[in-house]
């Protein structure tokens, strides 16, 4: 006769099959872990992973380990052994973690082959990578994929490829790593690996896209990776990993109001056990914050991210840098920067990879121009463009991230150094580069300084039709000081000038009432003699005179001079 734990324990089995994981895990819950055997103690361990109850599904998982082994079933024993060393890494317990690795070794490297054994190669894979040791990396991924072919593993052959594509993109090939990326996420798009190893391939490949800087794959496998959370239970750990990403892409691409509500979620479902993850939403909101002019919220989230084990930088430095703390601003970002933090293939408060560099630099001249500090500007600049150029030759791409945000600092700087002849077409590619990837903060910024140039040259229209463009999308994102800051400035240039003259006209107008000659005015204004003259040609023609000496009368008479 059937007893009613052992059927509480079958009905627990089938929940866990159809993936009802929050039914799965309160029959066997309910039933206590010594009435449970070791298969059931790992189906707990699932269920209470799936559910978000990590400290438990490691109680589960030890207990289950413990069984297999007194049992002297290895394999089994070597596999738990191996997802307690995950689920401890996850949650940043080296110690723990390094242990288990090293049981799951003793258990496993005795048995014949074996599915389990293509962990331990995989761990093998992301040590060597660590070390730089990329040869031996690639052998590892390799025996990986050998054990995982013979025993019919499509899961493990997927993860495999994600290995390897792991390895090309830390070694620098970045076309070729991207290309195999792309193969792993489609195997995960097709519907074709289990759900653990669907969620685990998202979460990697989403990681791995941002931290290549590669914004048109991290949106396209983002949506892909959240549609699929939405059709699994809701007891789905992995919508906290994955919604993570879909913060960093809404916040870049301007849905400030998803990324906020998203970061939200993201912190409900990943604080209790993973905070690191939760501290970059919490990060990113504190970004949010700061352009919407809400300095004290932003510098709430920004200790909370601190506190959390998230660098705040840059983002705290360009906070004090709205506060008017400059000298602040200046000196947190030399010391990341002397620290290398953001640099490629480490962890940073700027995020990993070139990426996190990227925005430190470009922090760095946003300051240092604020600061009139040109020659710092233009040596993080410097610093910009030779990354960008670098990060071309590996991904084959001069449309990515780090070229929209160095050529907007090499023409920031350029314009600050009043070249305006070379400021002018840099800031243009830079904004059609931001607008090809969706990024309107950016964008808009970019025409901020368009605009200060087109009013620098003389042409109040370009200078308004920019002004205009920033306004409105800082409007539309809620970037209220920027707003203002644009409002402002097209107040003044909608302001007419006495005889229809352009900015640049009546500057040229004031310099002649000086008794400044052709060339004096050339040099002070970093134009041509021959621009000079066609602008007193046309100042003549719309004051109806026909002298220096009637031109400079009216100036005096109409408040130019």
């Amino acid at each position: 006769m059937i007893t009613g734990d052992e059927r509480a324990v079958d009905q627990a089995r089938a929940a866990a099959g159809r993936e009802a994981w929050a039914e799965a895990y309160t029959l066997l819950h309910d039933l206590g872990p010594a009435r449970l055997s070791p298969d059931d103690l790992a189906v707990l361990a699932d269920a209470a992973w799936w559910t978000s109850r990590v400290e438990e599904s490691i109680t589960a998982r030890t207990g289950a380990y413990s069984g297999y082994v007194a049992a002297g079933a290895g394999r089994q024993a070597g596999f738990s052994a191996w997802m307690l060393f995950y689920e401890y890494q996850l949650a940043g317990r080296t110690g723990a973690a390094t242990g288990w690795l090293g049981r799951a070794r003793q258990q496993l490297t005795g048995e014949p082959e074996c599915v389990e054994q293509c962990y331990l190669f995989w761990a093998d894979a992301e040590e060597a990578q660590r070390r730089g040791a990329f040869d031996e990396a690639r052998g590892c991924a390799r025996r990986m994929a050998d054990i995982a072919r013979r025993c019919g593993s499509v899961d493990l052959l997927a993860m495999c490829t994600q290995v390897q594509a792991s390895v090309l993109l830390a070694e620098g090939r970045v076309a070729d790593g991207l290309a195999l990326l792309d193969d792993a996420m489609c195997s995960a798009l097709a519907g074709e690996l289990s759900s653990f190893f669907t969620g685990w391939i998202y979460c990697l490949g989403l990681q791995a896209c941002m931290a290549c800087a590669d914004l048109r794959r991290a949106v396209e496998w983002t949506d892909a990776a959240m549609a699929w959370c939405a059709s699994m239970p809701e007891e789905n750990n992995y919508r906290g990993l994955c919604r993570v990403h879909r913060v960093e892409v809404a916040e870049l691409t301007g849905d400030w109001p998803r990324a906020a509500g998203e970061a939200a979620l993201t912190c409900t479902e990943l604080l209790p056990y993973e905070a690191r993850i939760a501290a970059e939403a919490i990060y990113l909101t504190a970004g949010i914050e700061r352009r919407c002019g809400d300095l004290a919220a932003a510098k709430a989230s920004y200790t909370r991210a601190h506190e959390l084990g998230r660098d705040p930088q840059p983002g705290l430095a360009l906070l004090h840098l709205a506060q008017g703390r400059t000298d602040s601003s200046s000196a947190a970002l030399r010391l990341a920067l002397a620290g290398g933090e953001g640099g490629e293939g480490g962890e940073s408060g700027a995020g990993p990879g070139p990426l996190g560099r990227c925005r430190l630099l470009a922090a760095q001249v946003e300051v240092s121009l604020a600061l009139g500090d040109l020659d710092q500007a233009r040596t993080a600049a410097d610093e910009l463009e030779s990354n960008a150029l670098e990060w071309q030759r590996r991904c084959a791409s001069e449309s990515t991230v780090l070229h929209a945000t160095a050529t907007a600092a090499r023409g920031a700087v350029a314009f600050a150094d009043r070249d305006l002849e070379r400021a002018v077409p840099l800031l243009h590619r830079s904004l059609s580069l931001w607008l090809e990837l969706g990024v309107p903060y950016e964008a808009a910024q970019v025409r901020m300084t368009l605009a200060a140039a087109a009013r620098a040259a003389g042409d109040a229209e370009g200078a308004r039709m920019e002004l205009q463009a920033a306004r409105a999308v800082f409007q539309r994102l809620g970037a209220a000081p920027d707003a203002r800051r644009a409002a402002a400035l097209l107040s003044g240039v909608q302001h007419r000038l006495p005889g229809d003259l352009t900015d640049r006209e009546a500057q040229v107008l004031r310099l002649v009432a000086a008794g400044g000659t052709n060339r004096s005015i050339a040099s002070e204004l970093v134009i041509s003699e021959h621009t000079v003259a066609r602008h007193l040609n046309n100042i003549f023609a719309k004051l109806d005179v026909s002298s220096r000496a009637a031109a400079t009368a009216y100036a005096y008479t109409h408040g130019l001079a």
